[in-house]
């Protein structure tokens, strides 16, 4: 996965980066990838690339699609910063899952369902002040974009974002978080944190969220970032994989690239594909959620934008 993350790195370090050329290397390893160009205020591609199952709907067959997106901002913020920006991480493993979901796929490998992911390409994008400190946001608009990459046809998703940029999750490598649906957010399930263990070789570090995190971004309340925005557009269960920092990292910093850890962030999204492709793996408690729901009521109203 080392290598993956490495072939993506290639392609987006630099001021020509571009949706086509990702595209091309990522449907040299077998993948389905096709470019949607979104406008206003700015311009912005999204790549929706399909690796697809045995047994997913593509070929007919019943087995669960996953999505996996990577967010939000883009690989780079020129003129004003040259080079890759810590914002660019959700792409870059989302785009290096791609690629190892393909490779796996083209060499006898195949998952039973499909696997769909998004993310955009942006080598220009603008940057945004914020406290504690600045990020990198989407040259598209913000609700445009999250849209584009929540599928109808994804059962459930892992939303990958840089989280550096805040004061209360200081450590290295990654995170994941408890799942949100339609307004709670519920405990990881066992098989998940089984995965995050063996392929962290550590105890599970779960990002803490608070309920402004998981309500539309643009309603004038502080969100950690926009790693839980893809709940507020879908009833499917969602995960956030977080990329972490021992110290306050700007979304908008250069110089930050720590390609061992989004390795094994790419190398945890790989393995949750194939446990839940295979039905092994639960995003939530569904006895949970309903005795929930029975006893204080729907929340989707947390979802409204």
């Amino acid at each position: 996965m080392l290598k993956r993350i490495l072939e993506v790195v290639d392609l987006v370090d630099t001021a020509s980066a571009s949706a086509a050329k990702v595209a091309d290397h990522l449907r040299g390893l077998g993948a389905e990838v096709e470019i949607v160009a979104l406008e206003g205020p700015g311009h912005t591609d999204l790549l929706r690339v399909t690796v697809r199952g045995s047994e997913g709907s593509r070929a007919g067959g019943s087995a669960p699609t996953l999505g996996v997106i990577g967010r939000l901002g883009g690989v780079g913020s020129r003129p004003q910063k040259l080079g890759l920006v810590s914002d660019a991480d959700g792409a870059i493993v989302a785009l290096a899952s791609a690629g190892g979901l393909a490779r796996m796929r083209r060499l006898g490998d195949v998952l039973r369902g499909d696997v769909l992911i998004r993310t955009h390409i942006s080598a220009s994008s603008p940057m945004v002040p914020r406290e504690p400190a600045p990020l990198v946001d989407s040259p598209a608009d913000r609700d445009t974009l999250a849209r584009a990459e929540v599928d109808p046809e994804m059962a459930a998703i892992l939303s990958i974002d840089s989280t550096r940029a805040n004061r209360i999750a200081k450590q290295g490598g990654f995170a994941i978080t408890g799942t949100v649906k339609e307004g709670y957010i519920l405990r990881p399930t066992n098989a998940m944190l089984d995965v995050y263990e063996r392929v962290a070789g550590r105890p599970p570090v779960v990002l803490p969220l608070f309920t402004q995190d998981i309500t539309p971004s643009g309603n004038l309340v502080h969100h950690i970032n926009s790693i839980m925005q893809p709940s507020t557009l879908t009833d499917a269960p969602v995960v956030g994989v977080a990329l972490l920092a021992p110290v306050v990292v700007a979304g908008v910093a250069t110089g930050v690239l720590r390609e061992q850890e989004l390795a094994a962030a790419a190398t945890f999204v790989v393995e949750v594909a194939k446990e839940f492709s295979a039905g092994s793996l639960p995003f939530y408690h569904e006895d949970e959620l309903r005795r929930l729901v029975e006893m204080y009521g729907s929340l989707r109203h947390l979802q409204k934008r």
